[in-house]
């Protein structure tokens, strides 16, 4: 699967993402790294990936055309929770 993760997606996350056999696009450490959203919805929809995100704001896209958005919401989020919630979603 095609995956373009968000900046606030765990490192490890990426890692496990990837030893899974996914394709994962991340951008962090990149000229691009915090670029806003509306650039980032654009790239994922070129790149036809799967978006992982924490950020609430792309559920607005909900109703278009994509090809998946994973939003993980969480009371009291830290790496780890956030971590567990993509690969059981993912599984």
């Amino acid at each position: 699967m095609n995956i373009y993760v968000d900046e606030n997606i765990p490192l490890m996350t990426v890692k496990a993402l990837r030893e899974k056999g996914h394709a994962v696009y991340d951008h962090r450490g990149t000229p691009i790294e915090g670029i806003p959203d509306g650039e980032f919805w654009k790239l994922v929809q070129q790149k036809r990936c799967l978006l992982i995100t924490t950020d609430k704001g792309f559920a607005k896209h909900r109703n278009e055309g994509h090809h998946g958005i994973l939003i993980i919401r969480l009371r009291k989020p830290n790496r780890r929770k956030i971590h567990e919630r993509v690969m059981g979603a993912i599984n």
